[in-house]
């Protein structure tokens, strides 16, 4: 089955996550994390991205930002791919692939989403049982975001500024968003939309990306009596928009 193209859409923000083969570590000491850290920082810079969240695990990491241009986060992660290699195999003296494949990602409607899926992020270590608070684990933006600690690597969304006239209530206001319970049925959704490389969002939002980009935003429905004039106009509602955009460009 050929490969779904990525999302490419400047100003709207997704999630990225990228695995270790086999789920292998990736990092192994402090200096292994201060180069990846360093990696992303870089590429977010030269590749005009903005990282809004992150976490980095033994065996993945996961990011939230947005993109300036339209191919930024491919050139992001191949960056920080390719020169991360470089230093693993360096210093451990190995060869061969050290990811699990492409980078997987789902452009989402930041309204709806964006700070979930920010809570999301930094509770990964919390959910692997690493740590018992998120504000315990070193490798997150979550110091960032919810208590004002200087993180280079992280840009701010508009809609985190929102949250407060100022730095500490806008803290505050995001700790506050960590009092919910976890939502595993969205995370699931998160979780599907990422490895399926949909887009997360209501229809409206869905139709929108699918009218810019010129190409199924989401999976095609299934089941249901194919016969049926319900089905047939469900299954028009998911297809492709009619008429090609020849300027509109995905990766």
């Amino acid at each position: 089955m050929a490969r779904l193209p990525r999302f490419a859409l400047p100003g709207y923000p997704q999630h990225v996550i990228q695995r270790g083969n086999n789920r292998q570590p990736i990092l192994r000491d402090e200096e292994d994390y201060w180069v990846l850290w360093g990696r992303l920082r870089e590429a977010a810079s030269r590749f005009q991205c903005d990282i809004h969240a992150y976490v980095l695990m033994p065996n993945h990491f996961h990011l939230l930002l947005t993109p300036w241009v339209e191919n930024g986060i491919g050139k992001l992660m191949q960056y920080t791919g390719r020169y991360f290699v470089q230093h693993v195999n360096d210093r451990y003296a190995r060869t061969g692939t050290l990811w699990e494949g492409r980078y997987r990602a789902t452009l989402l409607d930041p309204e709806a989403f964006l700070l979930a899926v920010s809570r999301y992020i930094e509770t990964n270590a919390v959910r692997a049982g690493l740590v018992a608070s998120p504000d315990d684990y070193d490798w997150s933006s979550y110091p960032a975001n919810a208590l004002g600690v200087d993180d280079e690597l992280i840009a701010p969304h508009p809609l985190y500024n929102a949250l407060g006239n100022n730095a500490l209530e806008r803290q505050d206001a995001y700790r506050k968003t960590f009092d919910q319970p976890p939502d595993t049925a969205f995370h699931e959704q998160l979780r599907a939309a990422t490895n399926k490389a949909w887009v997360l969002g209501d229809e409206a939002f869905c139709r929108d990306i699918e009218t810019r980009l010129n190409r199924r935003a989401r999976p095609r429905p299934r089941g249901g009596d194919r016969r049926s004039e319900a089905y047939r106009q469900g299954l028009r509602a998911n297809d492709y928009p009619s008429q090609p955009d020849q300027s509109a460009a995905s990766s």
